[in-house]
């Protein structure tokens, strides 16, 4: 398997933000990972990349078992991310904010801004190359931390809401972007709660609730899920 994830927890004291979750990912695949607020999504990225050592379990990514190592390390070895809240370097340039990924594996500044111009291109941002990172709108805001990630070269891609506090035309615009990052050979992990686009552009979906899996596989299989429509709308909905 390309990436597994197997029966991982992450405890904060007793609080079990992820407990005994596991899934796999197939290399050139886009895995959705949806469910509730809180619902320990974005916990299962910060084990996923070393941001978090997991309490327990194991991660396993291109054969090699990755658990508790740091993100540096991992993003050596092939796995990027992007942040929910997202975190440009707010006083350099569009350019320079995605040069400092692309020195993950250029040692040469002309390299490194060479690579860094293309992926601009790529997510749309090329104009925008030397305006102040926290000059962007929210919606470029998203893409350039998108094109931070591009810029360490990974094999595995982590979004997470990348479409959040986007208007449907800025979503729709998101999307080609996505789908032509994983024609590029990038396999992709993303979680993000407009249903839509997870139904759309998703080969399998993993829904996980209280930090526990409840679900897996197709949108359709997944949109008729009883457990899954349950921890949506709460039991009442699901009776009536």
């Amino acid at each position: 398997m390309f990436l597994e994830v197997n029966n991982v927890a992450k405890h904060f004291g007793g609080v079990k933000a992820v407990n005994n979750t596991s899934f796999h990912v197939n290399q050139n695949e886009i895995l959705g990972i949806i469910g509730p607020n809180g619902a320990g999504k974005t916990t299962l990225f910060n084990l996923i990349s070393g941001n978090y050592p997991v309490t327990s379990g194991e991660i396993t990514f291109q054969g090699e078992n990755i658990t508790n190592q740091k993100p540096y390390d991992l993003c050596k070895k092939g796995i990027g991310r992007t942040y929910q809240v997202v975190k440009p370097f707010g006083n350099i340039s569009v350019l320079d904010n995605v040069i400092v990924g692309a020195f993950n594996k250029f040692n040469r500044k002309d390299e490194a801004e060479a690579y860094s111009l293309e992926i601009l291109k790529k997510v749309g941002l090329y104009e925008e190359r030397d305006q102040i990172g926290k000059s962007l709108t929210l919606a470029n805001k998203k893409r350039l931390e998108v094109a931070k990630a591009l810029a360490t070269q990974p094999d595995l891609l982590l979004l997470d809401e990348v479409m959040a506090g986007l208007n449907p035309t800025e979503v729709k615009e998101v999307l080609p972007m996505i789908k032509s990052i994983r024609k590029e050979g990038v396999t992709i992990i993303l979680i993000e709660h407009i249903m839509e686009v997870v139904m759309t552009i998703c080969d399998r979906i993993v829904v996980i609730n209280h930090g526990e899996k409840i679900a897996e596989g197709t949108a359709e299989e997944v949109a008729n899920n009883e457990k899954v429509i349950e921890a949506y709308l709460g039991g009442e909905a699901v009776n009536a």
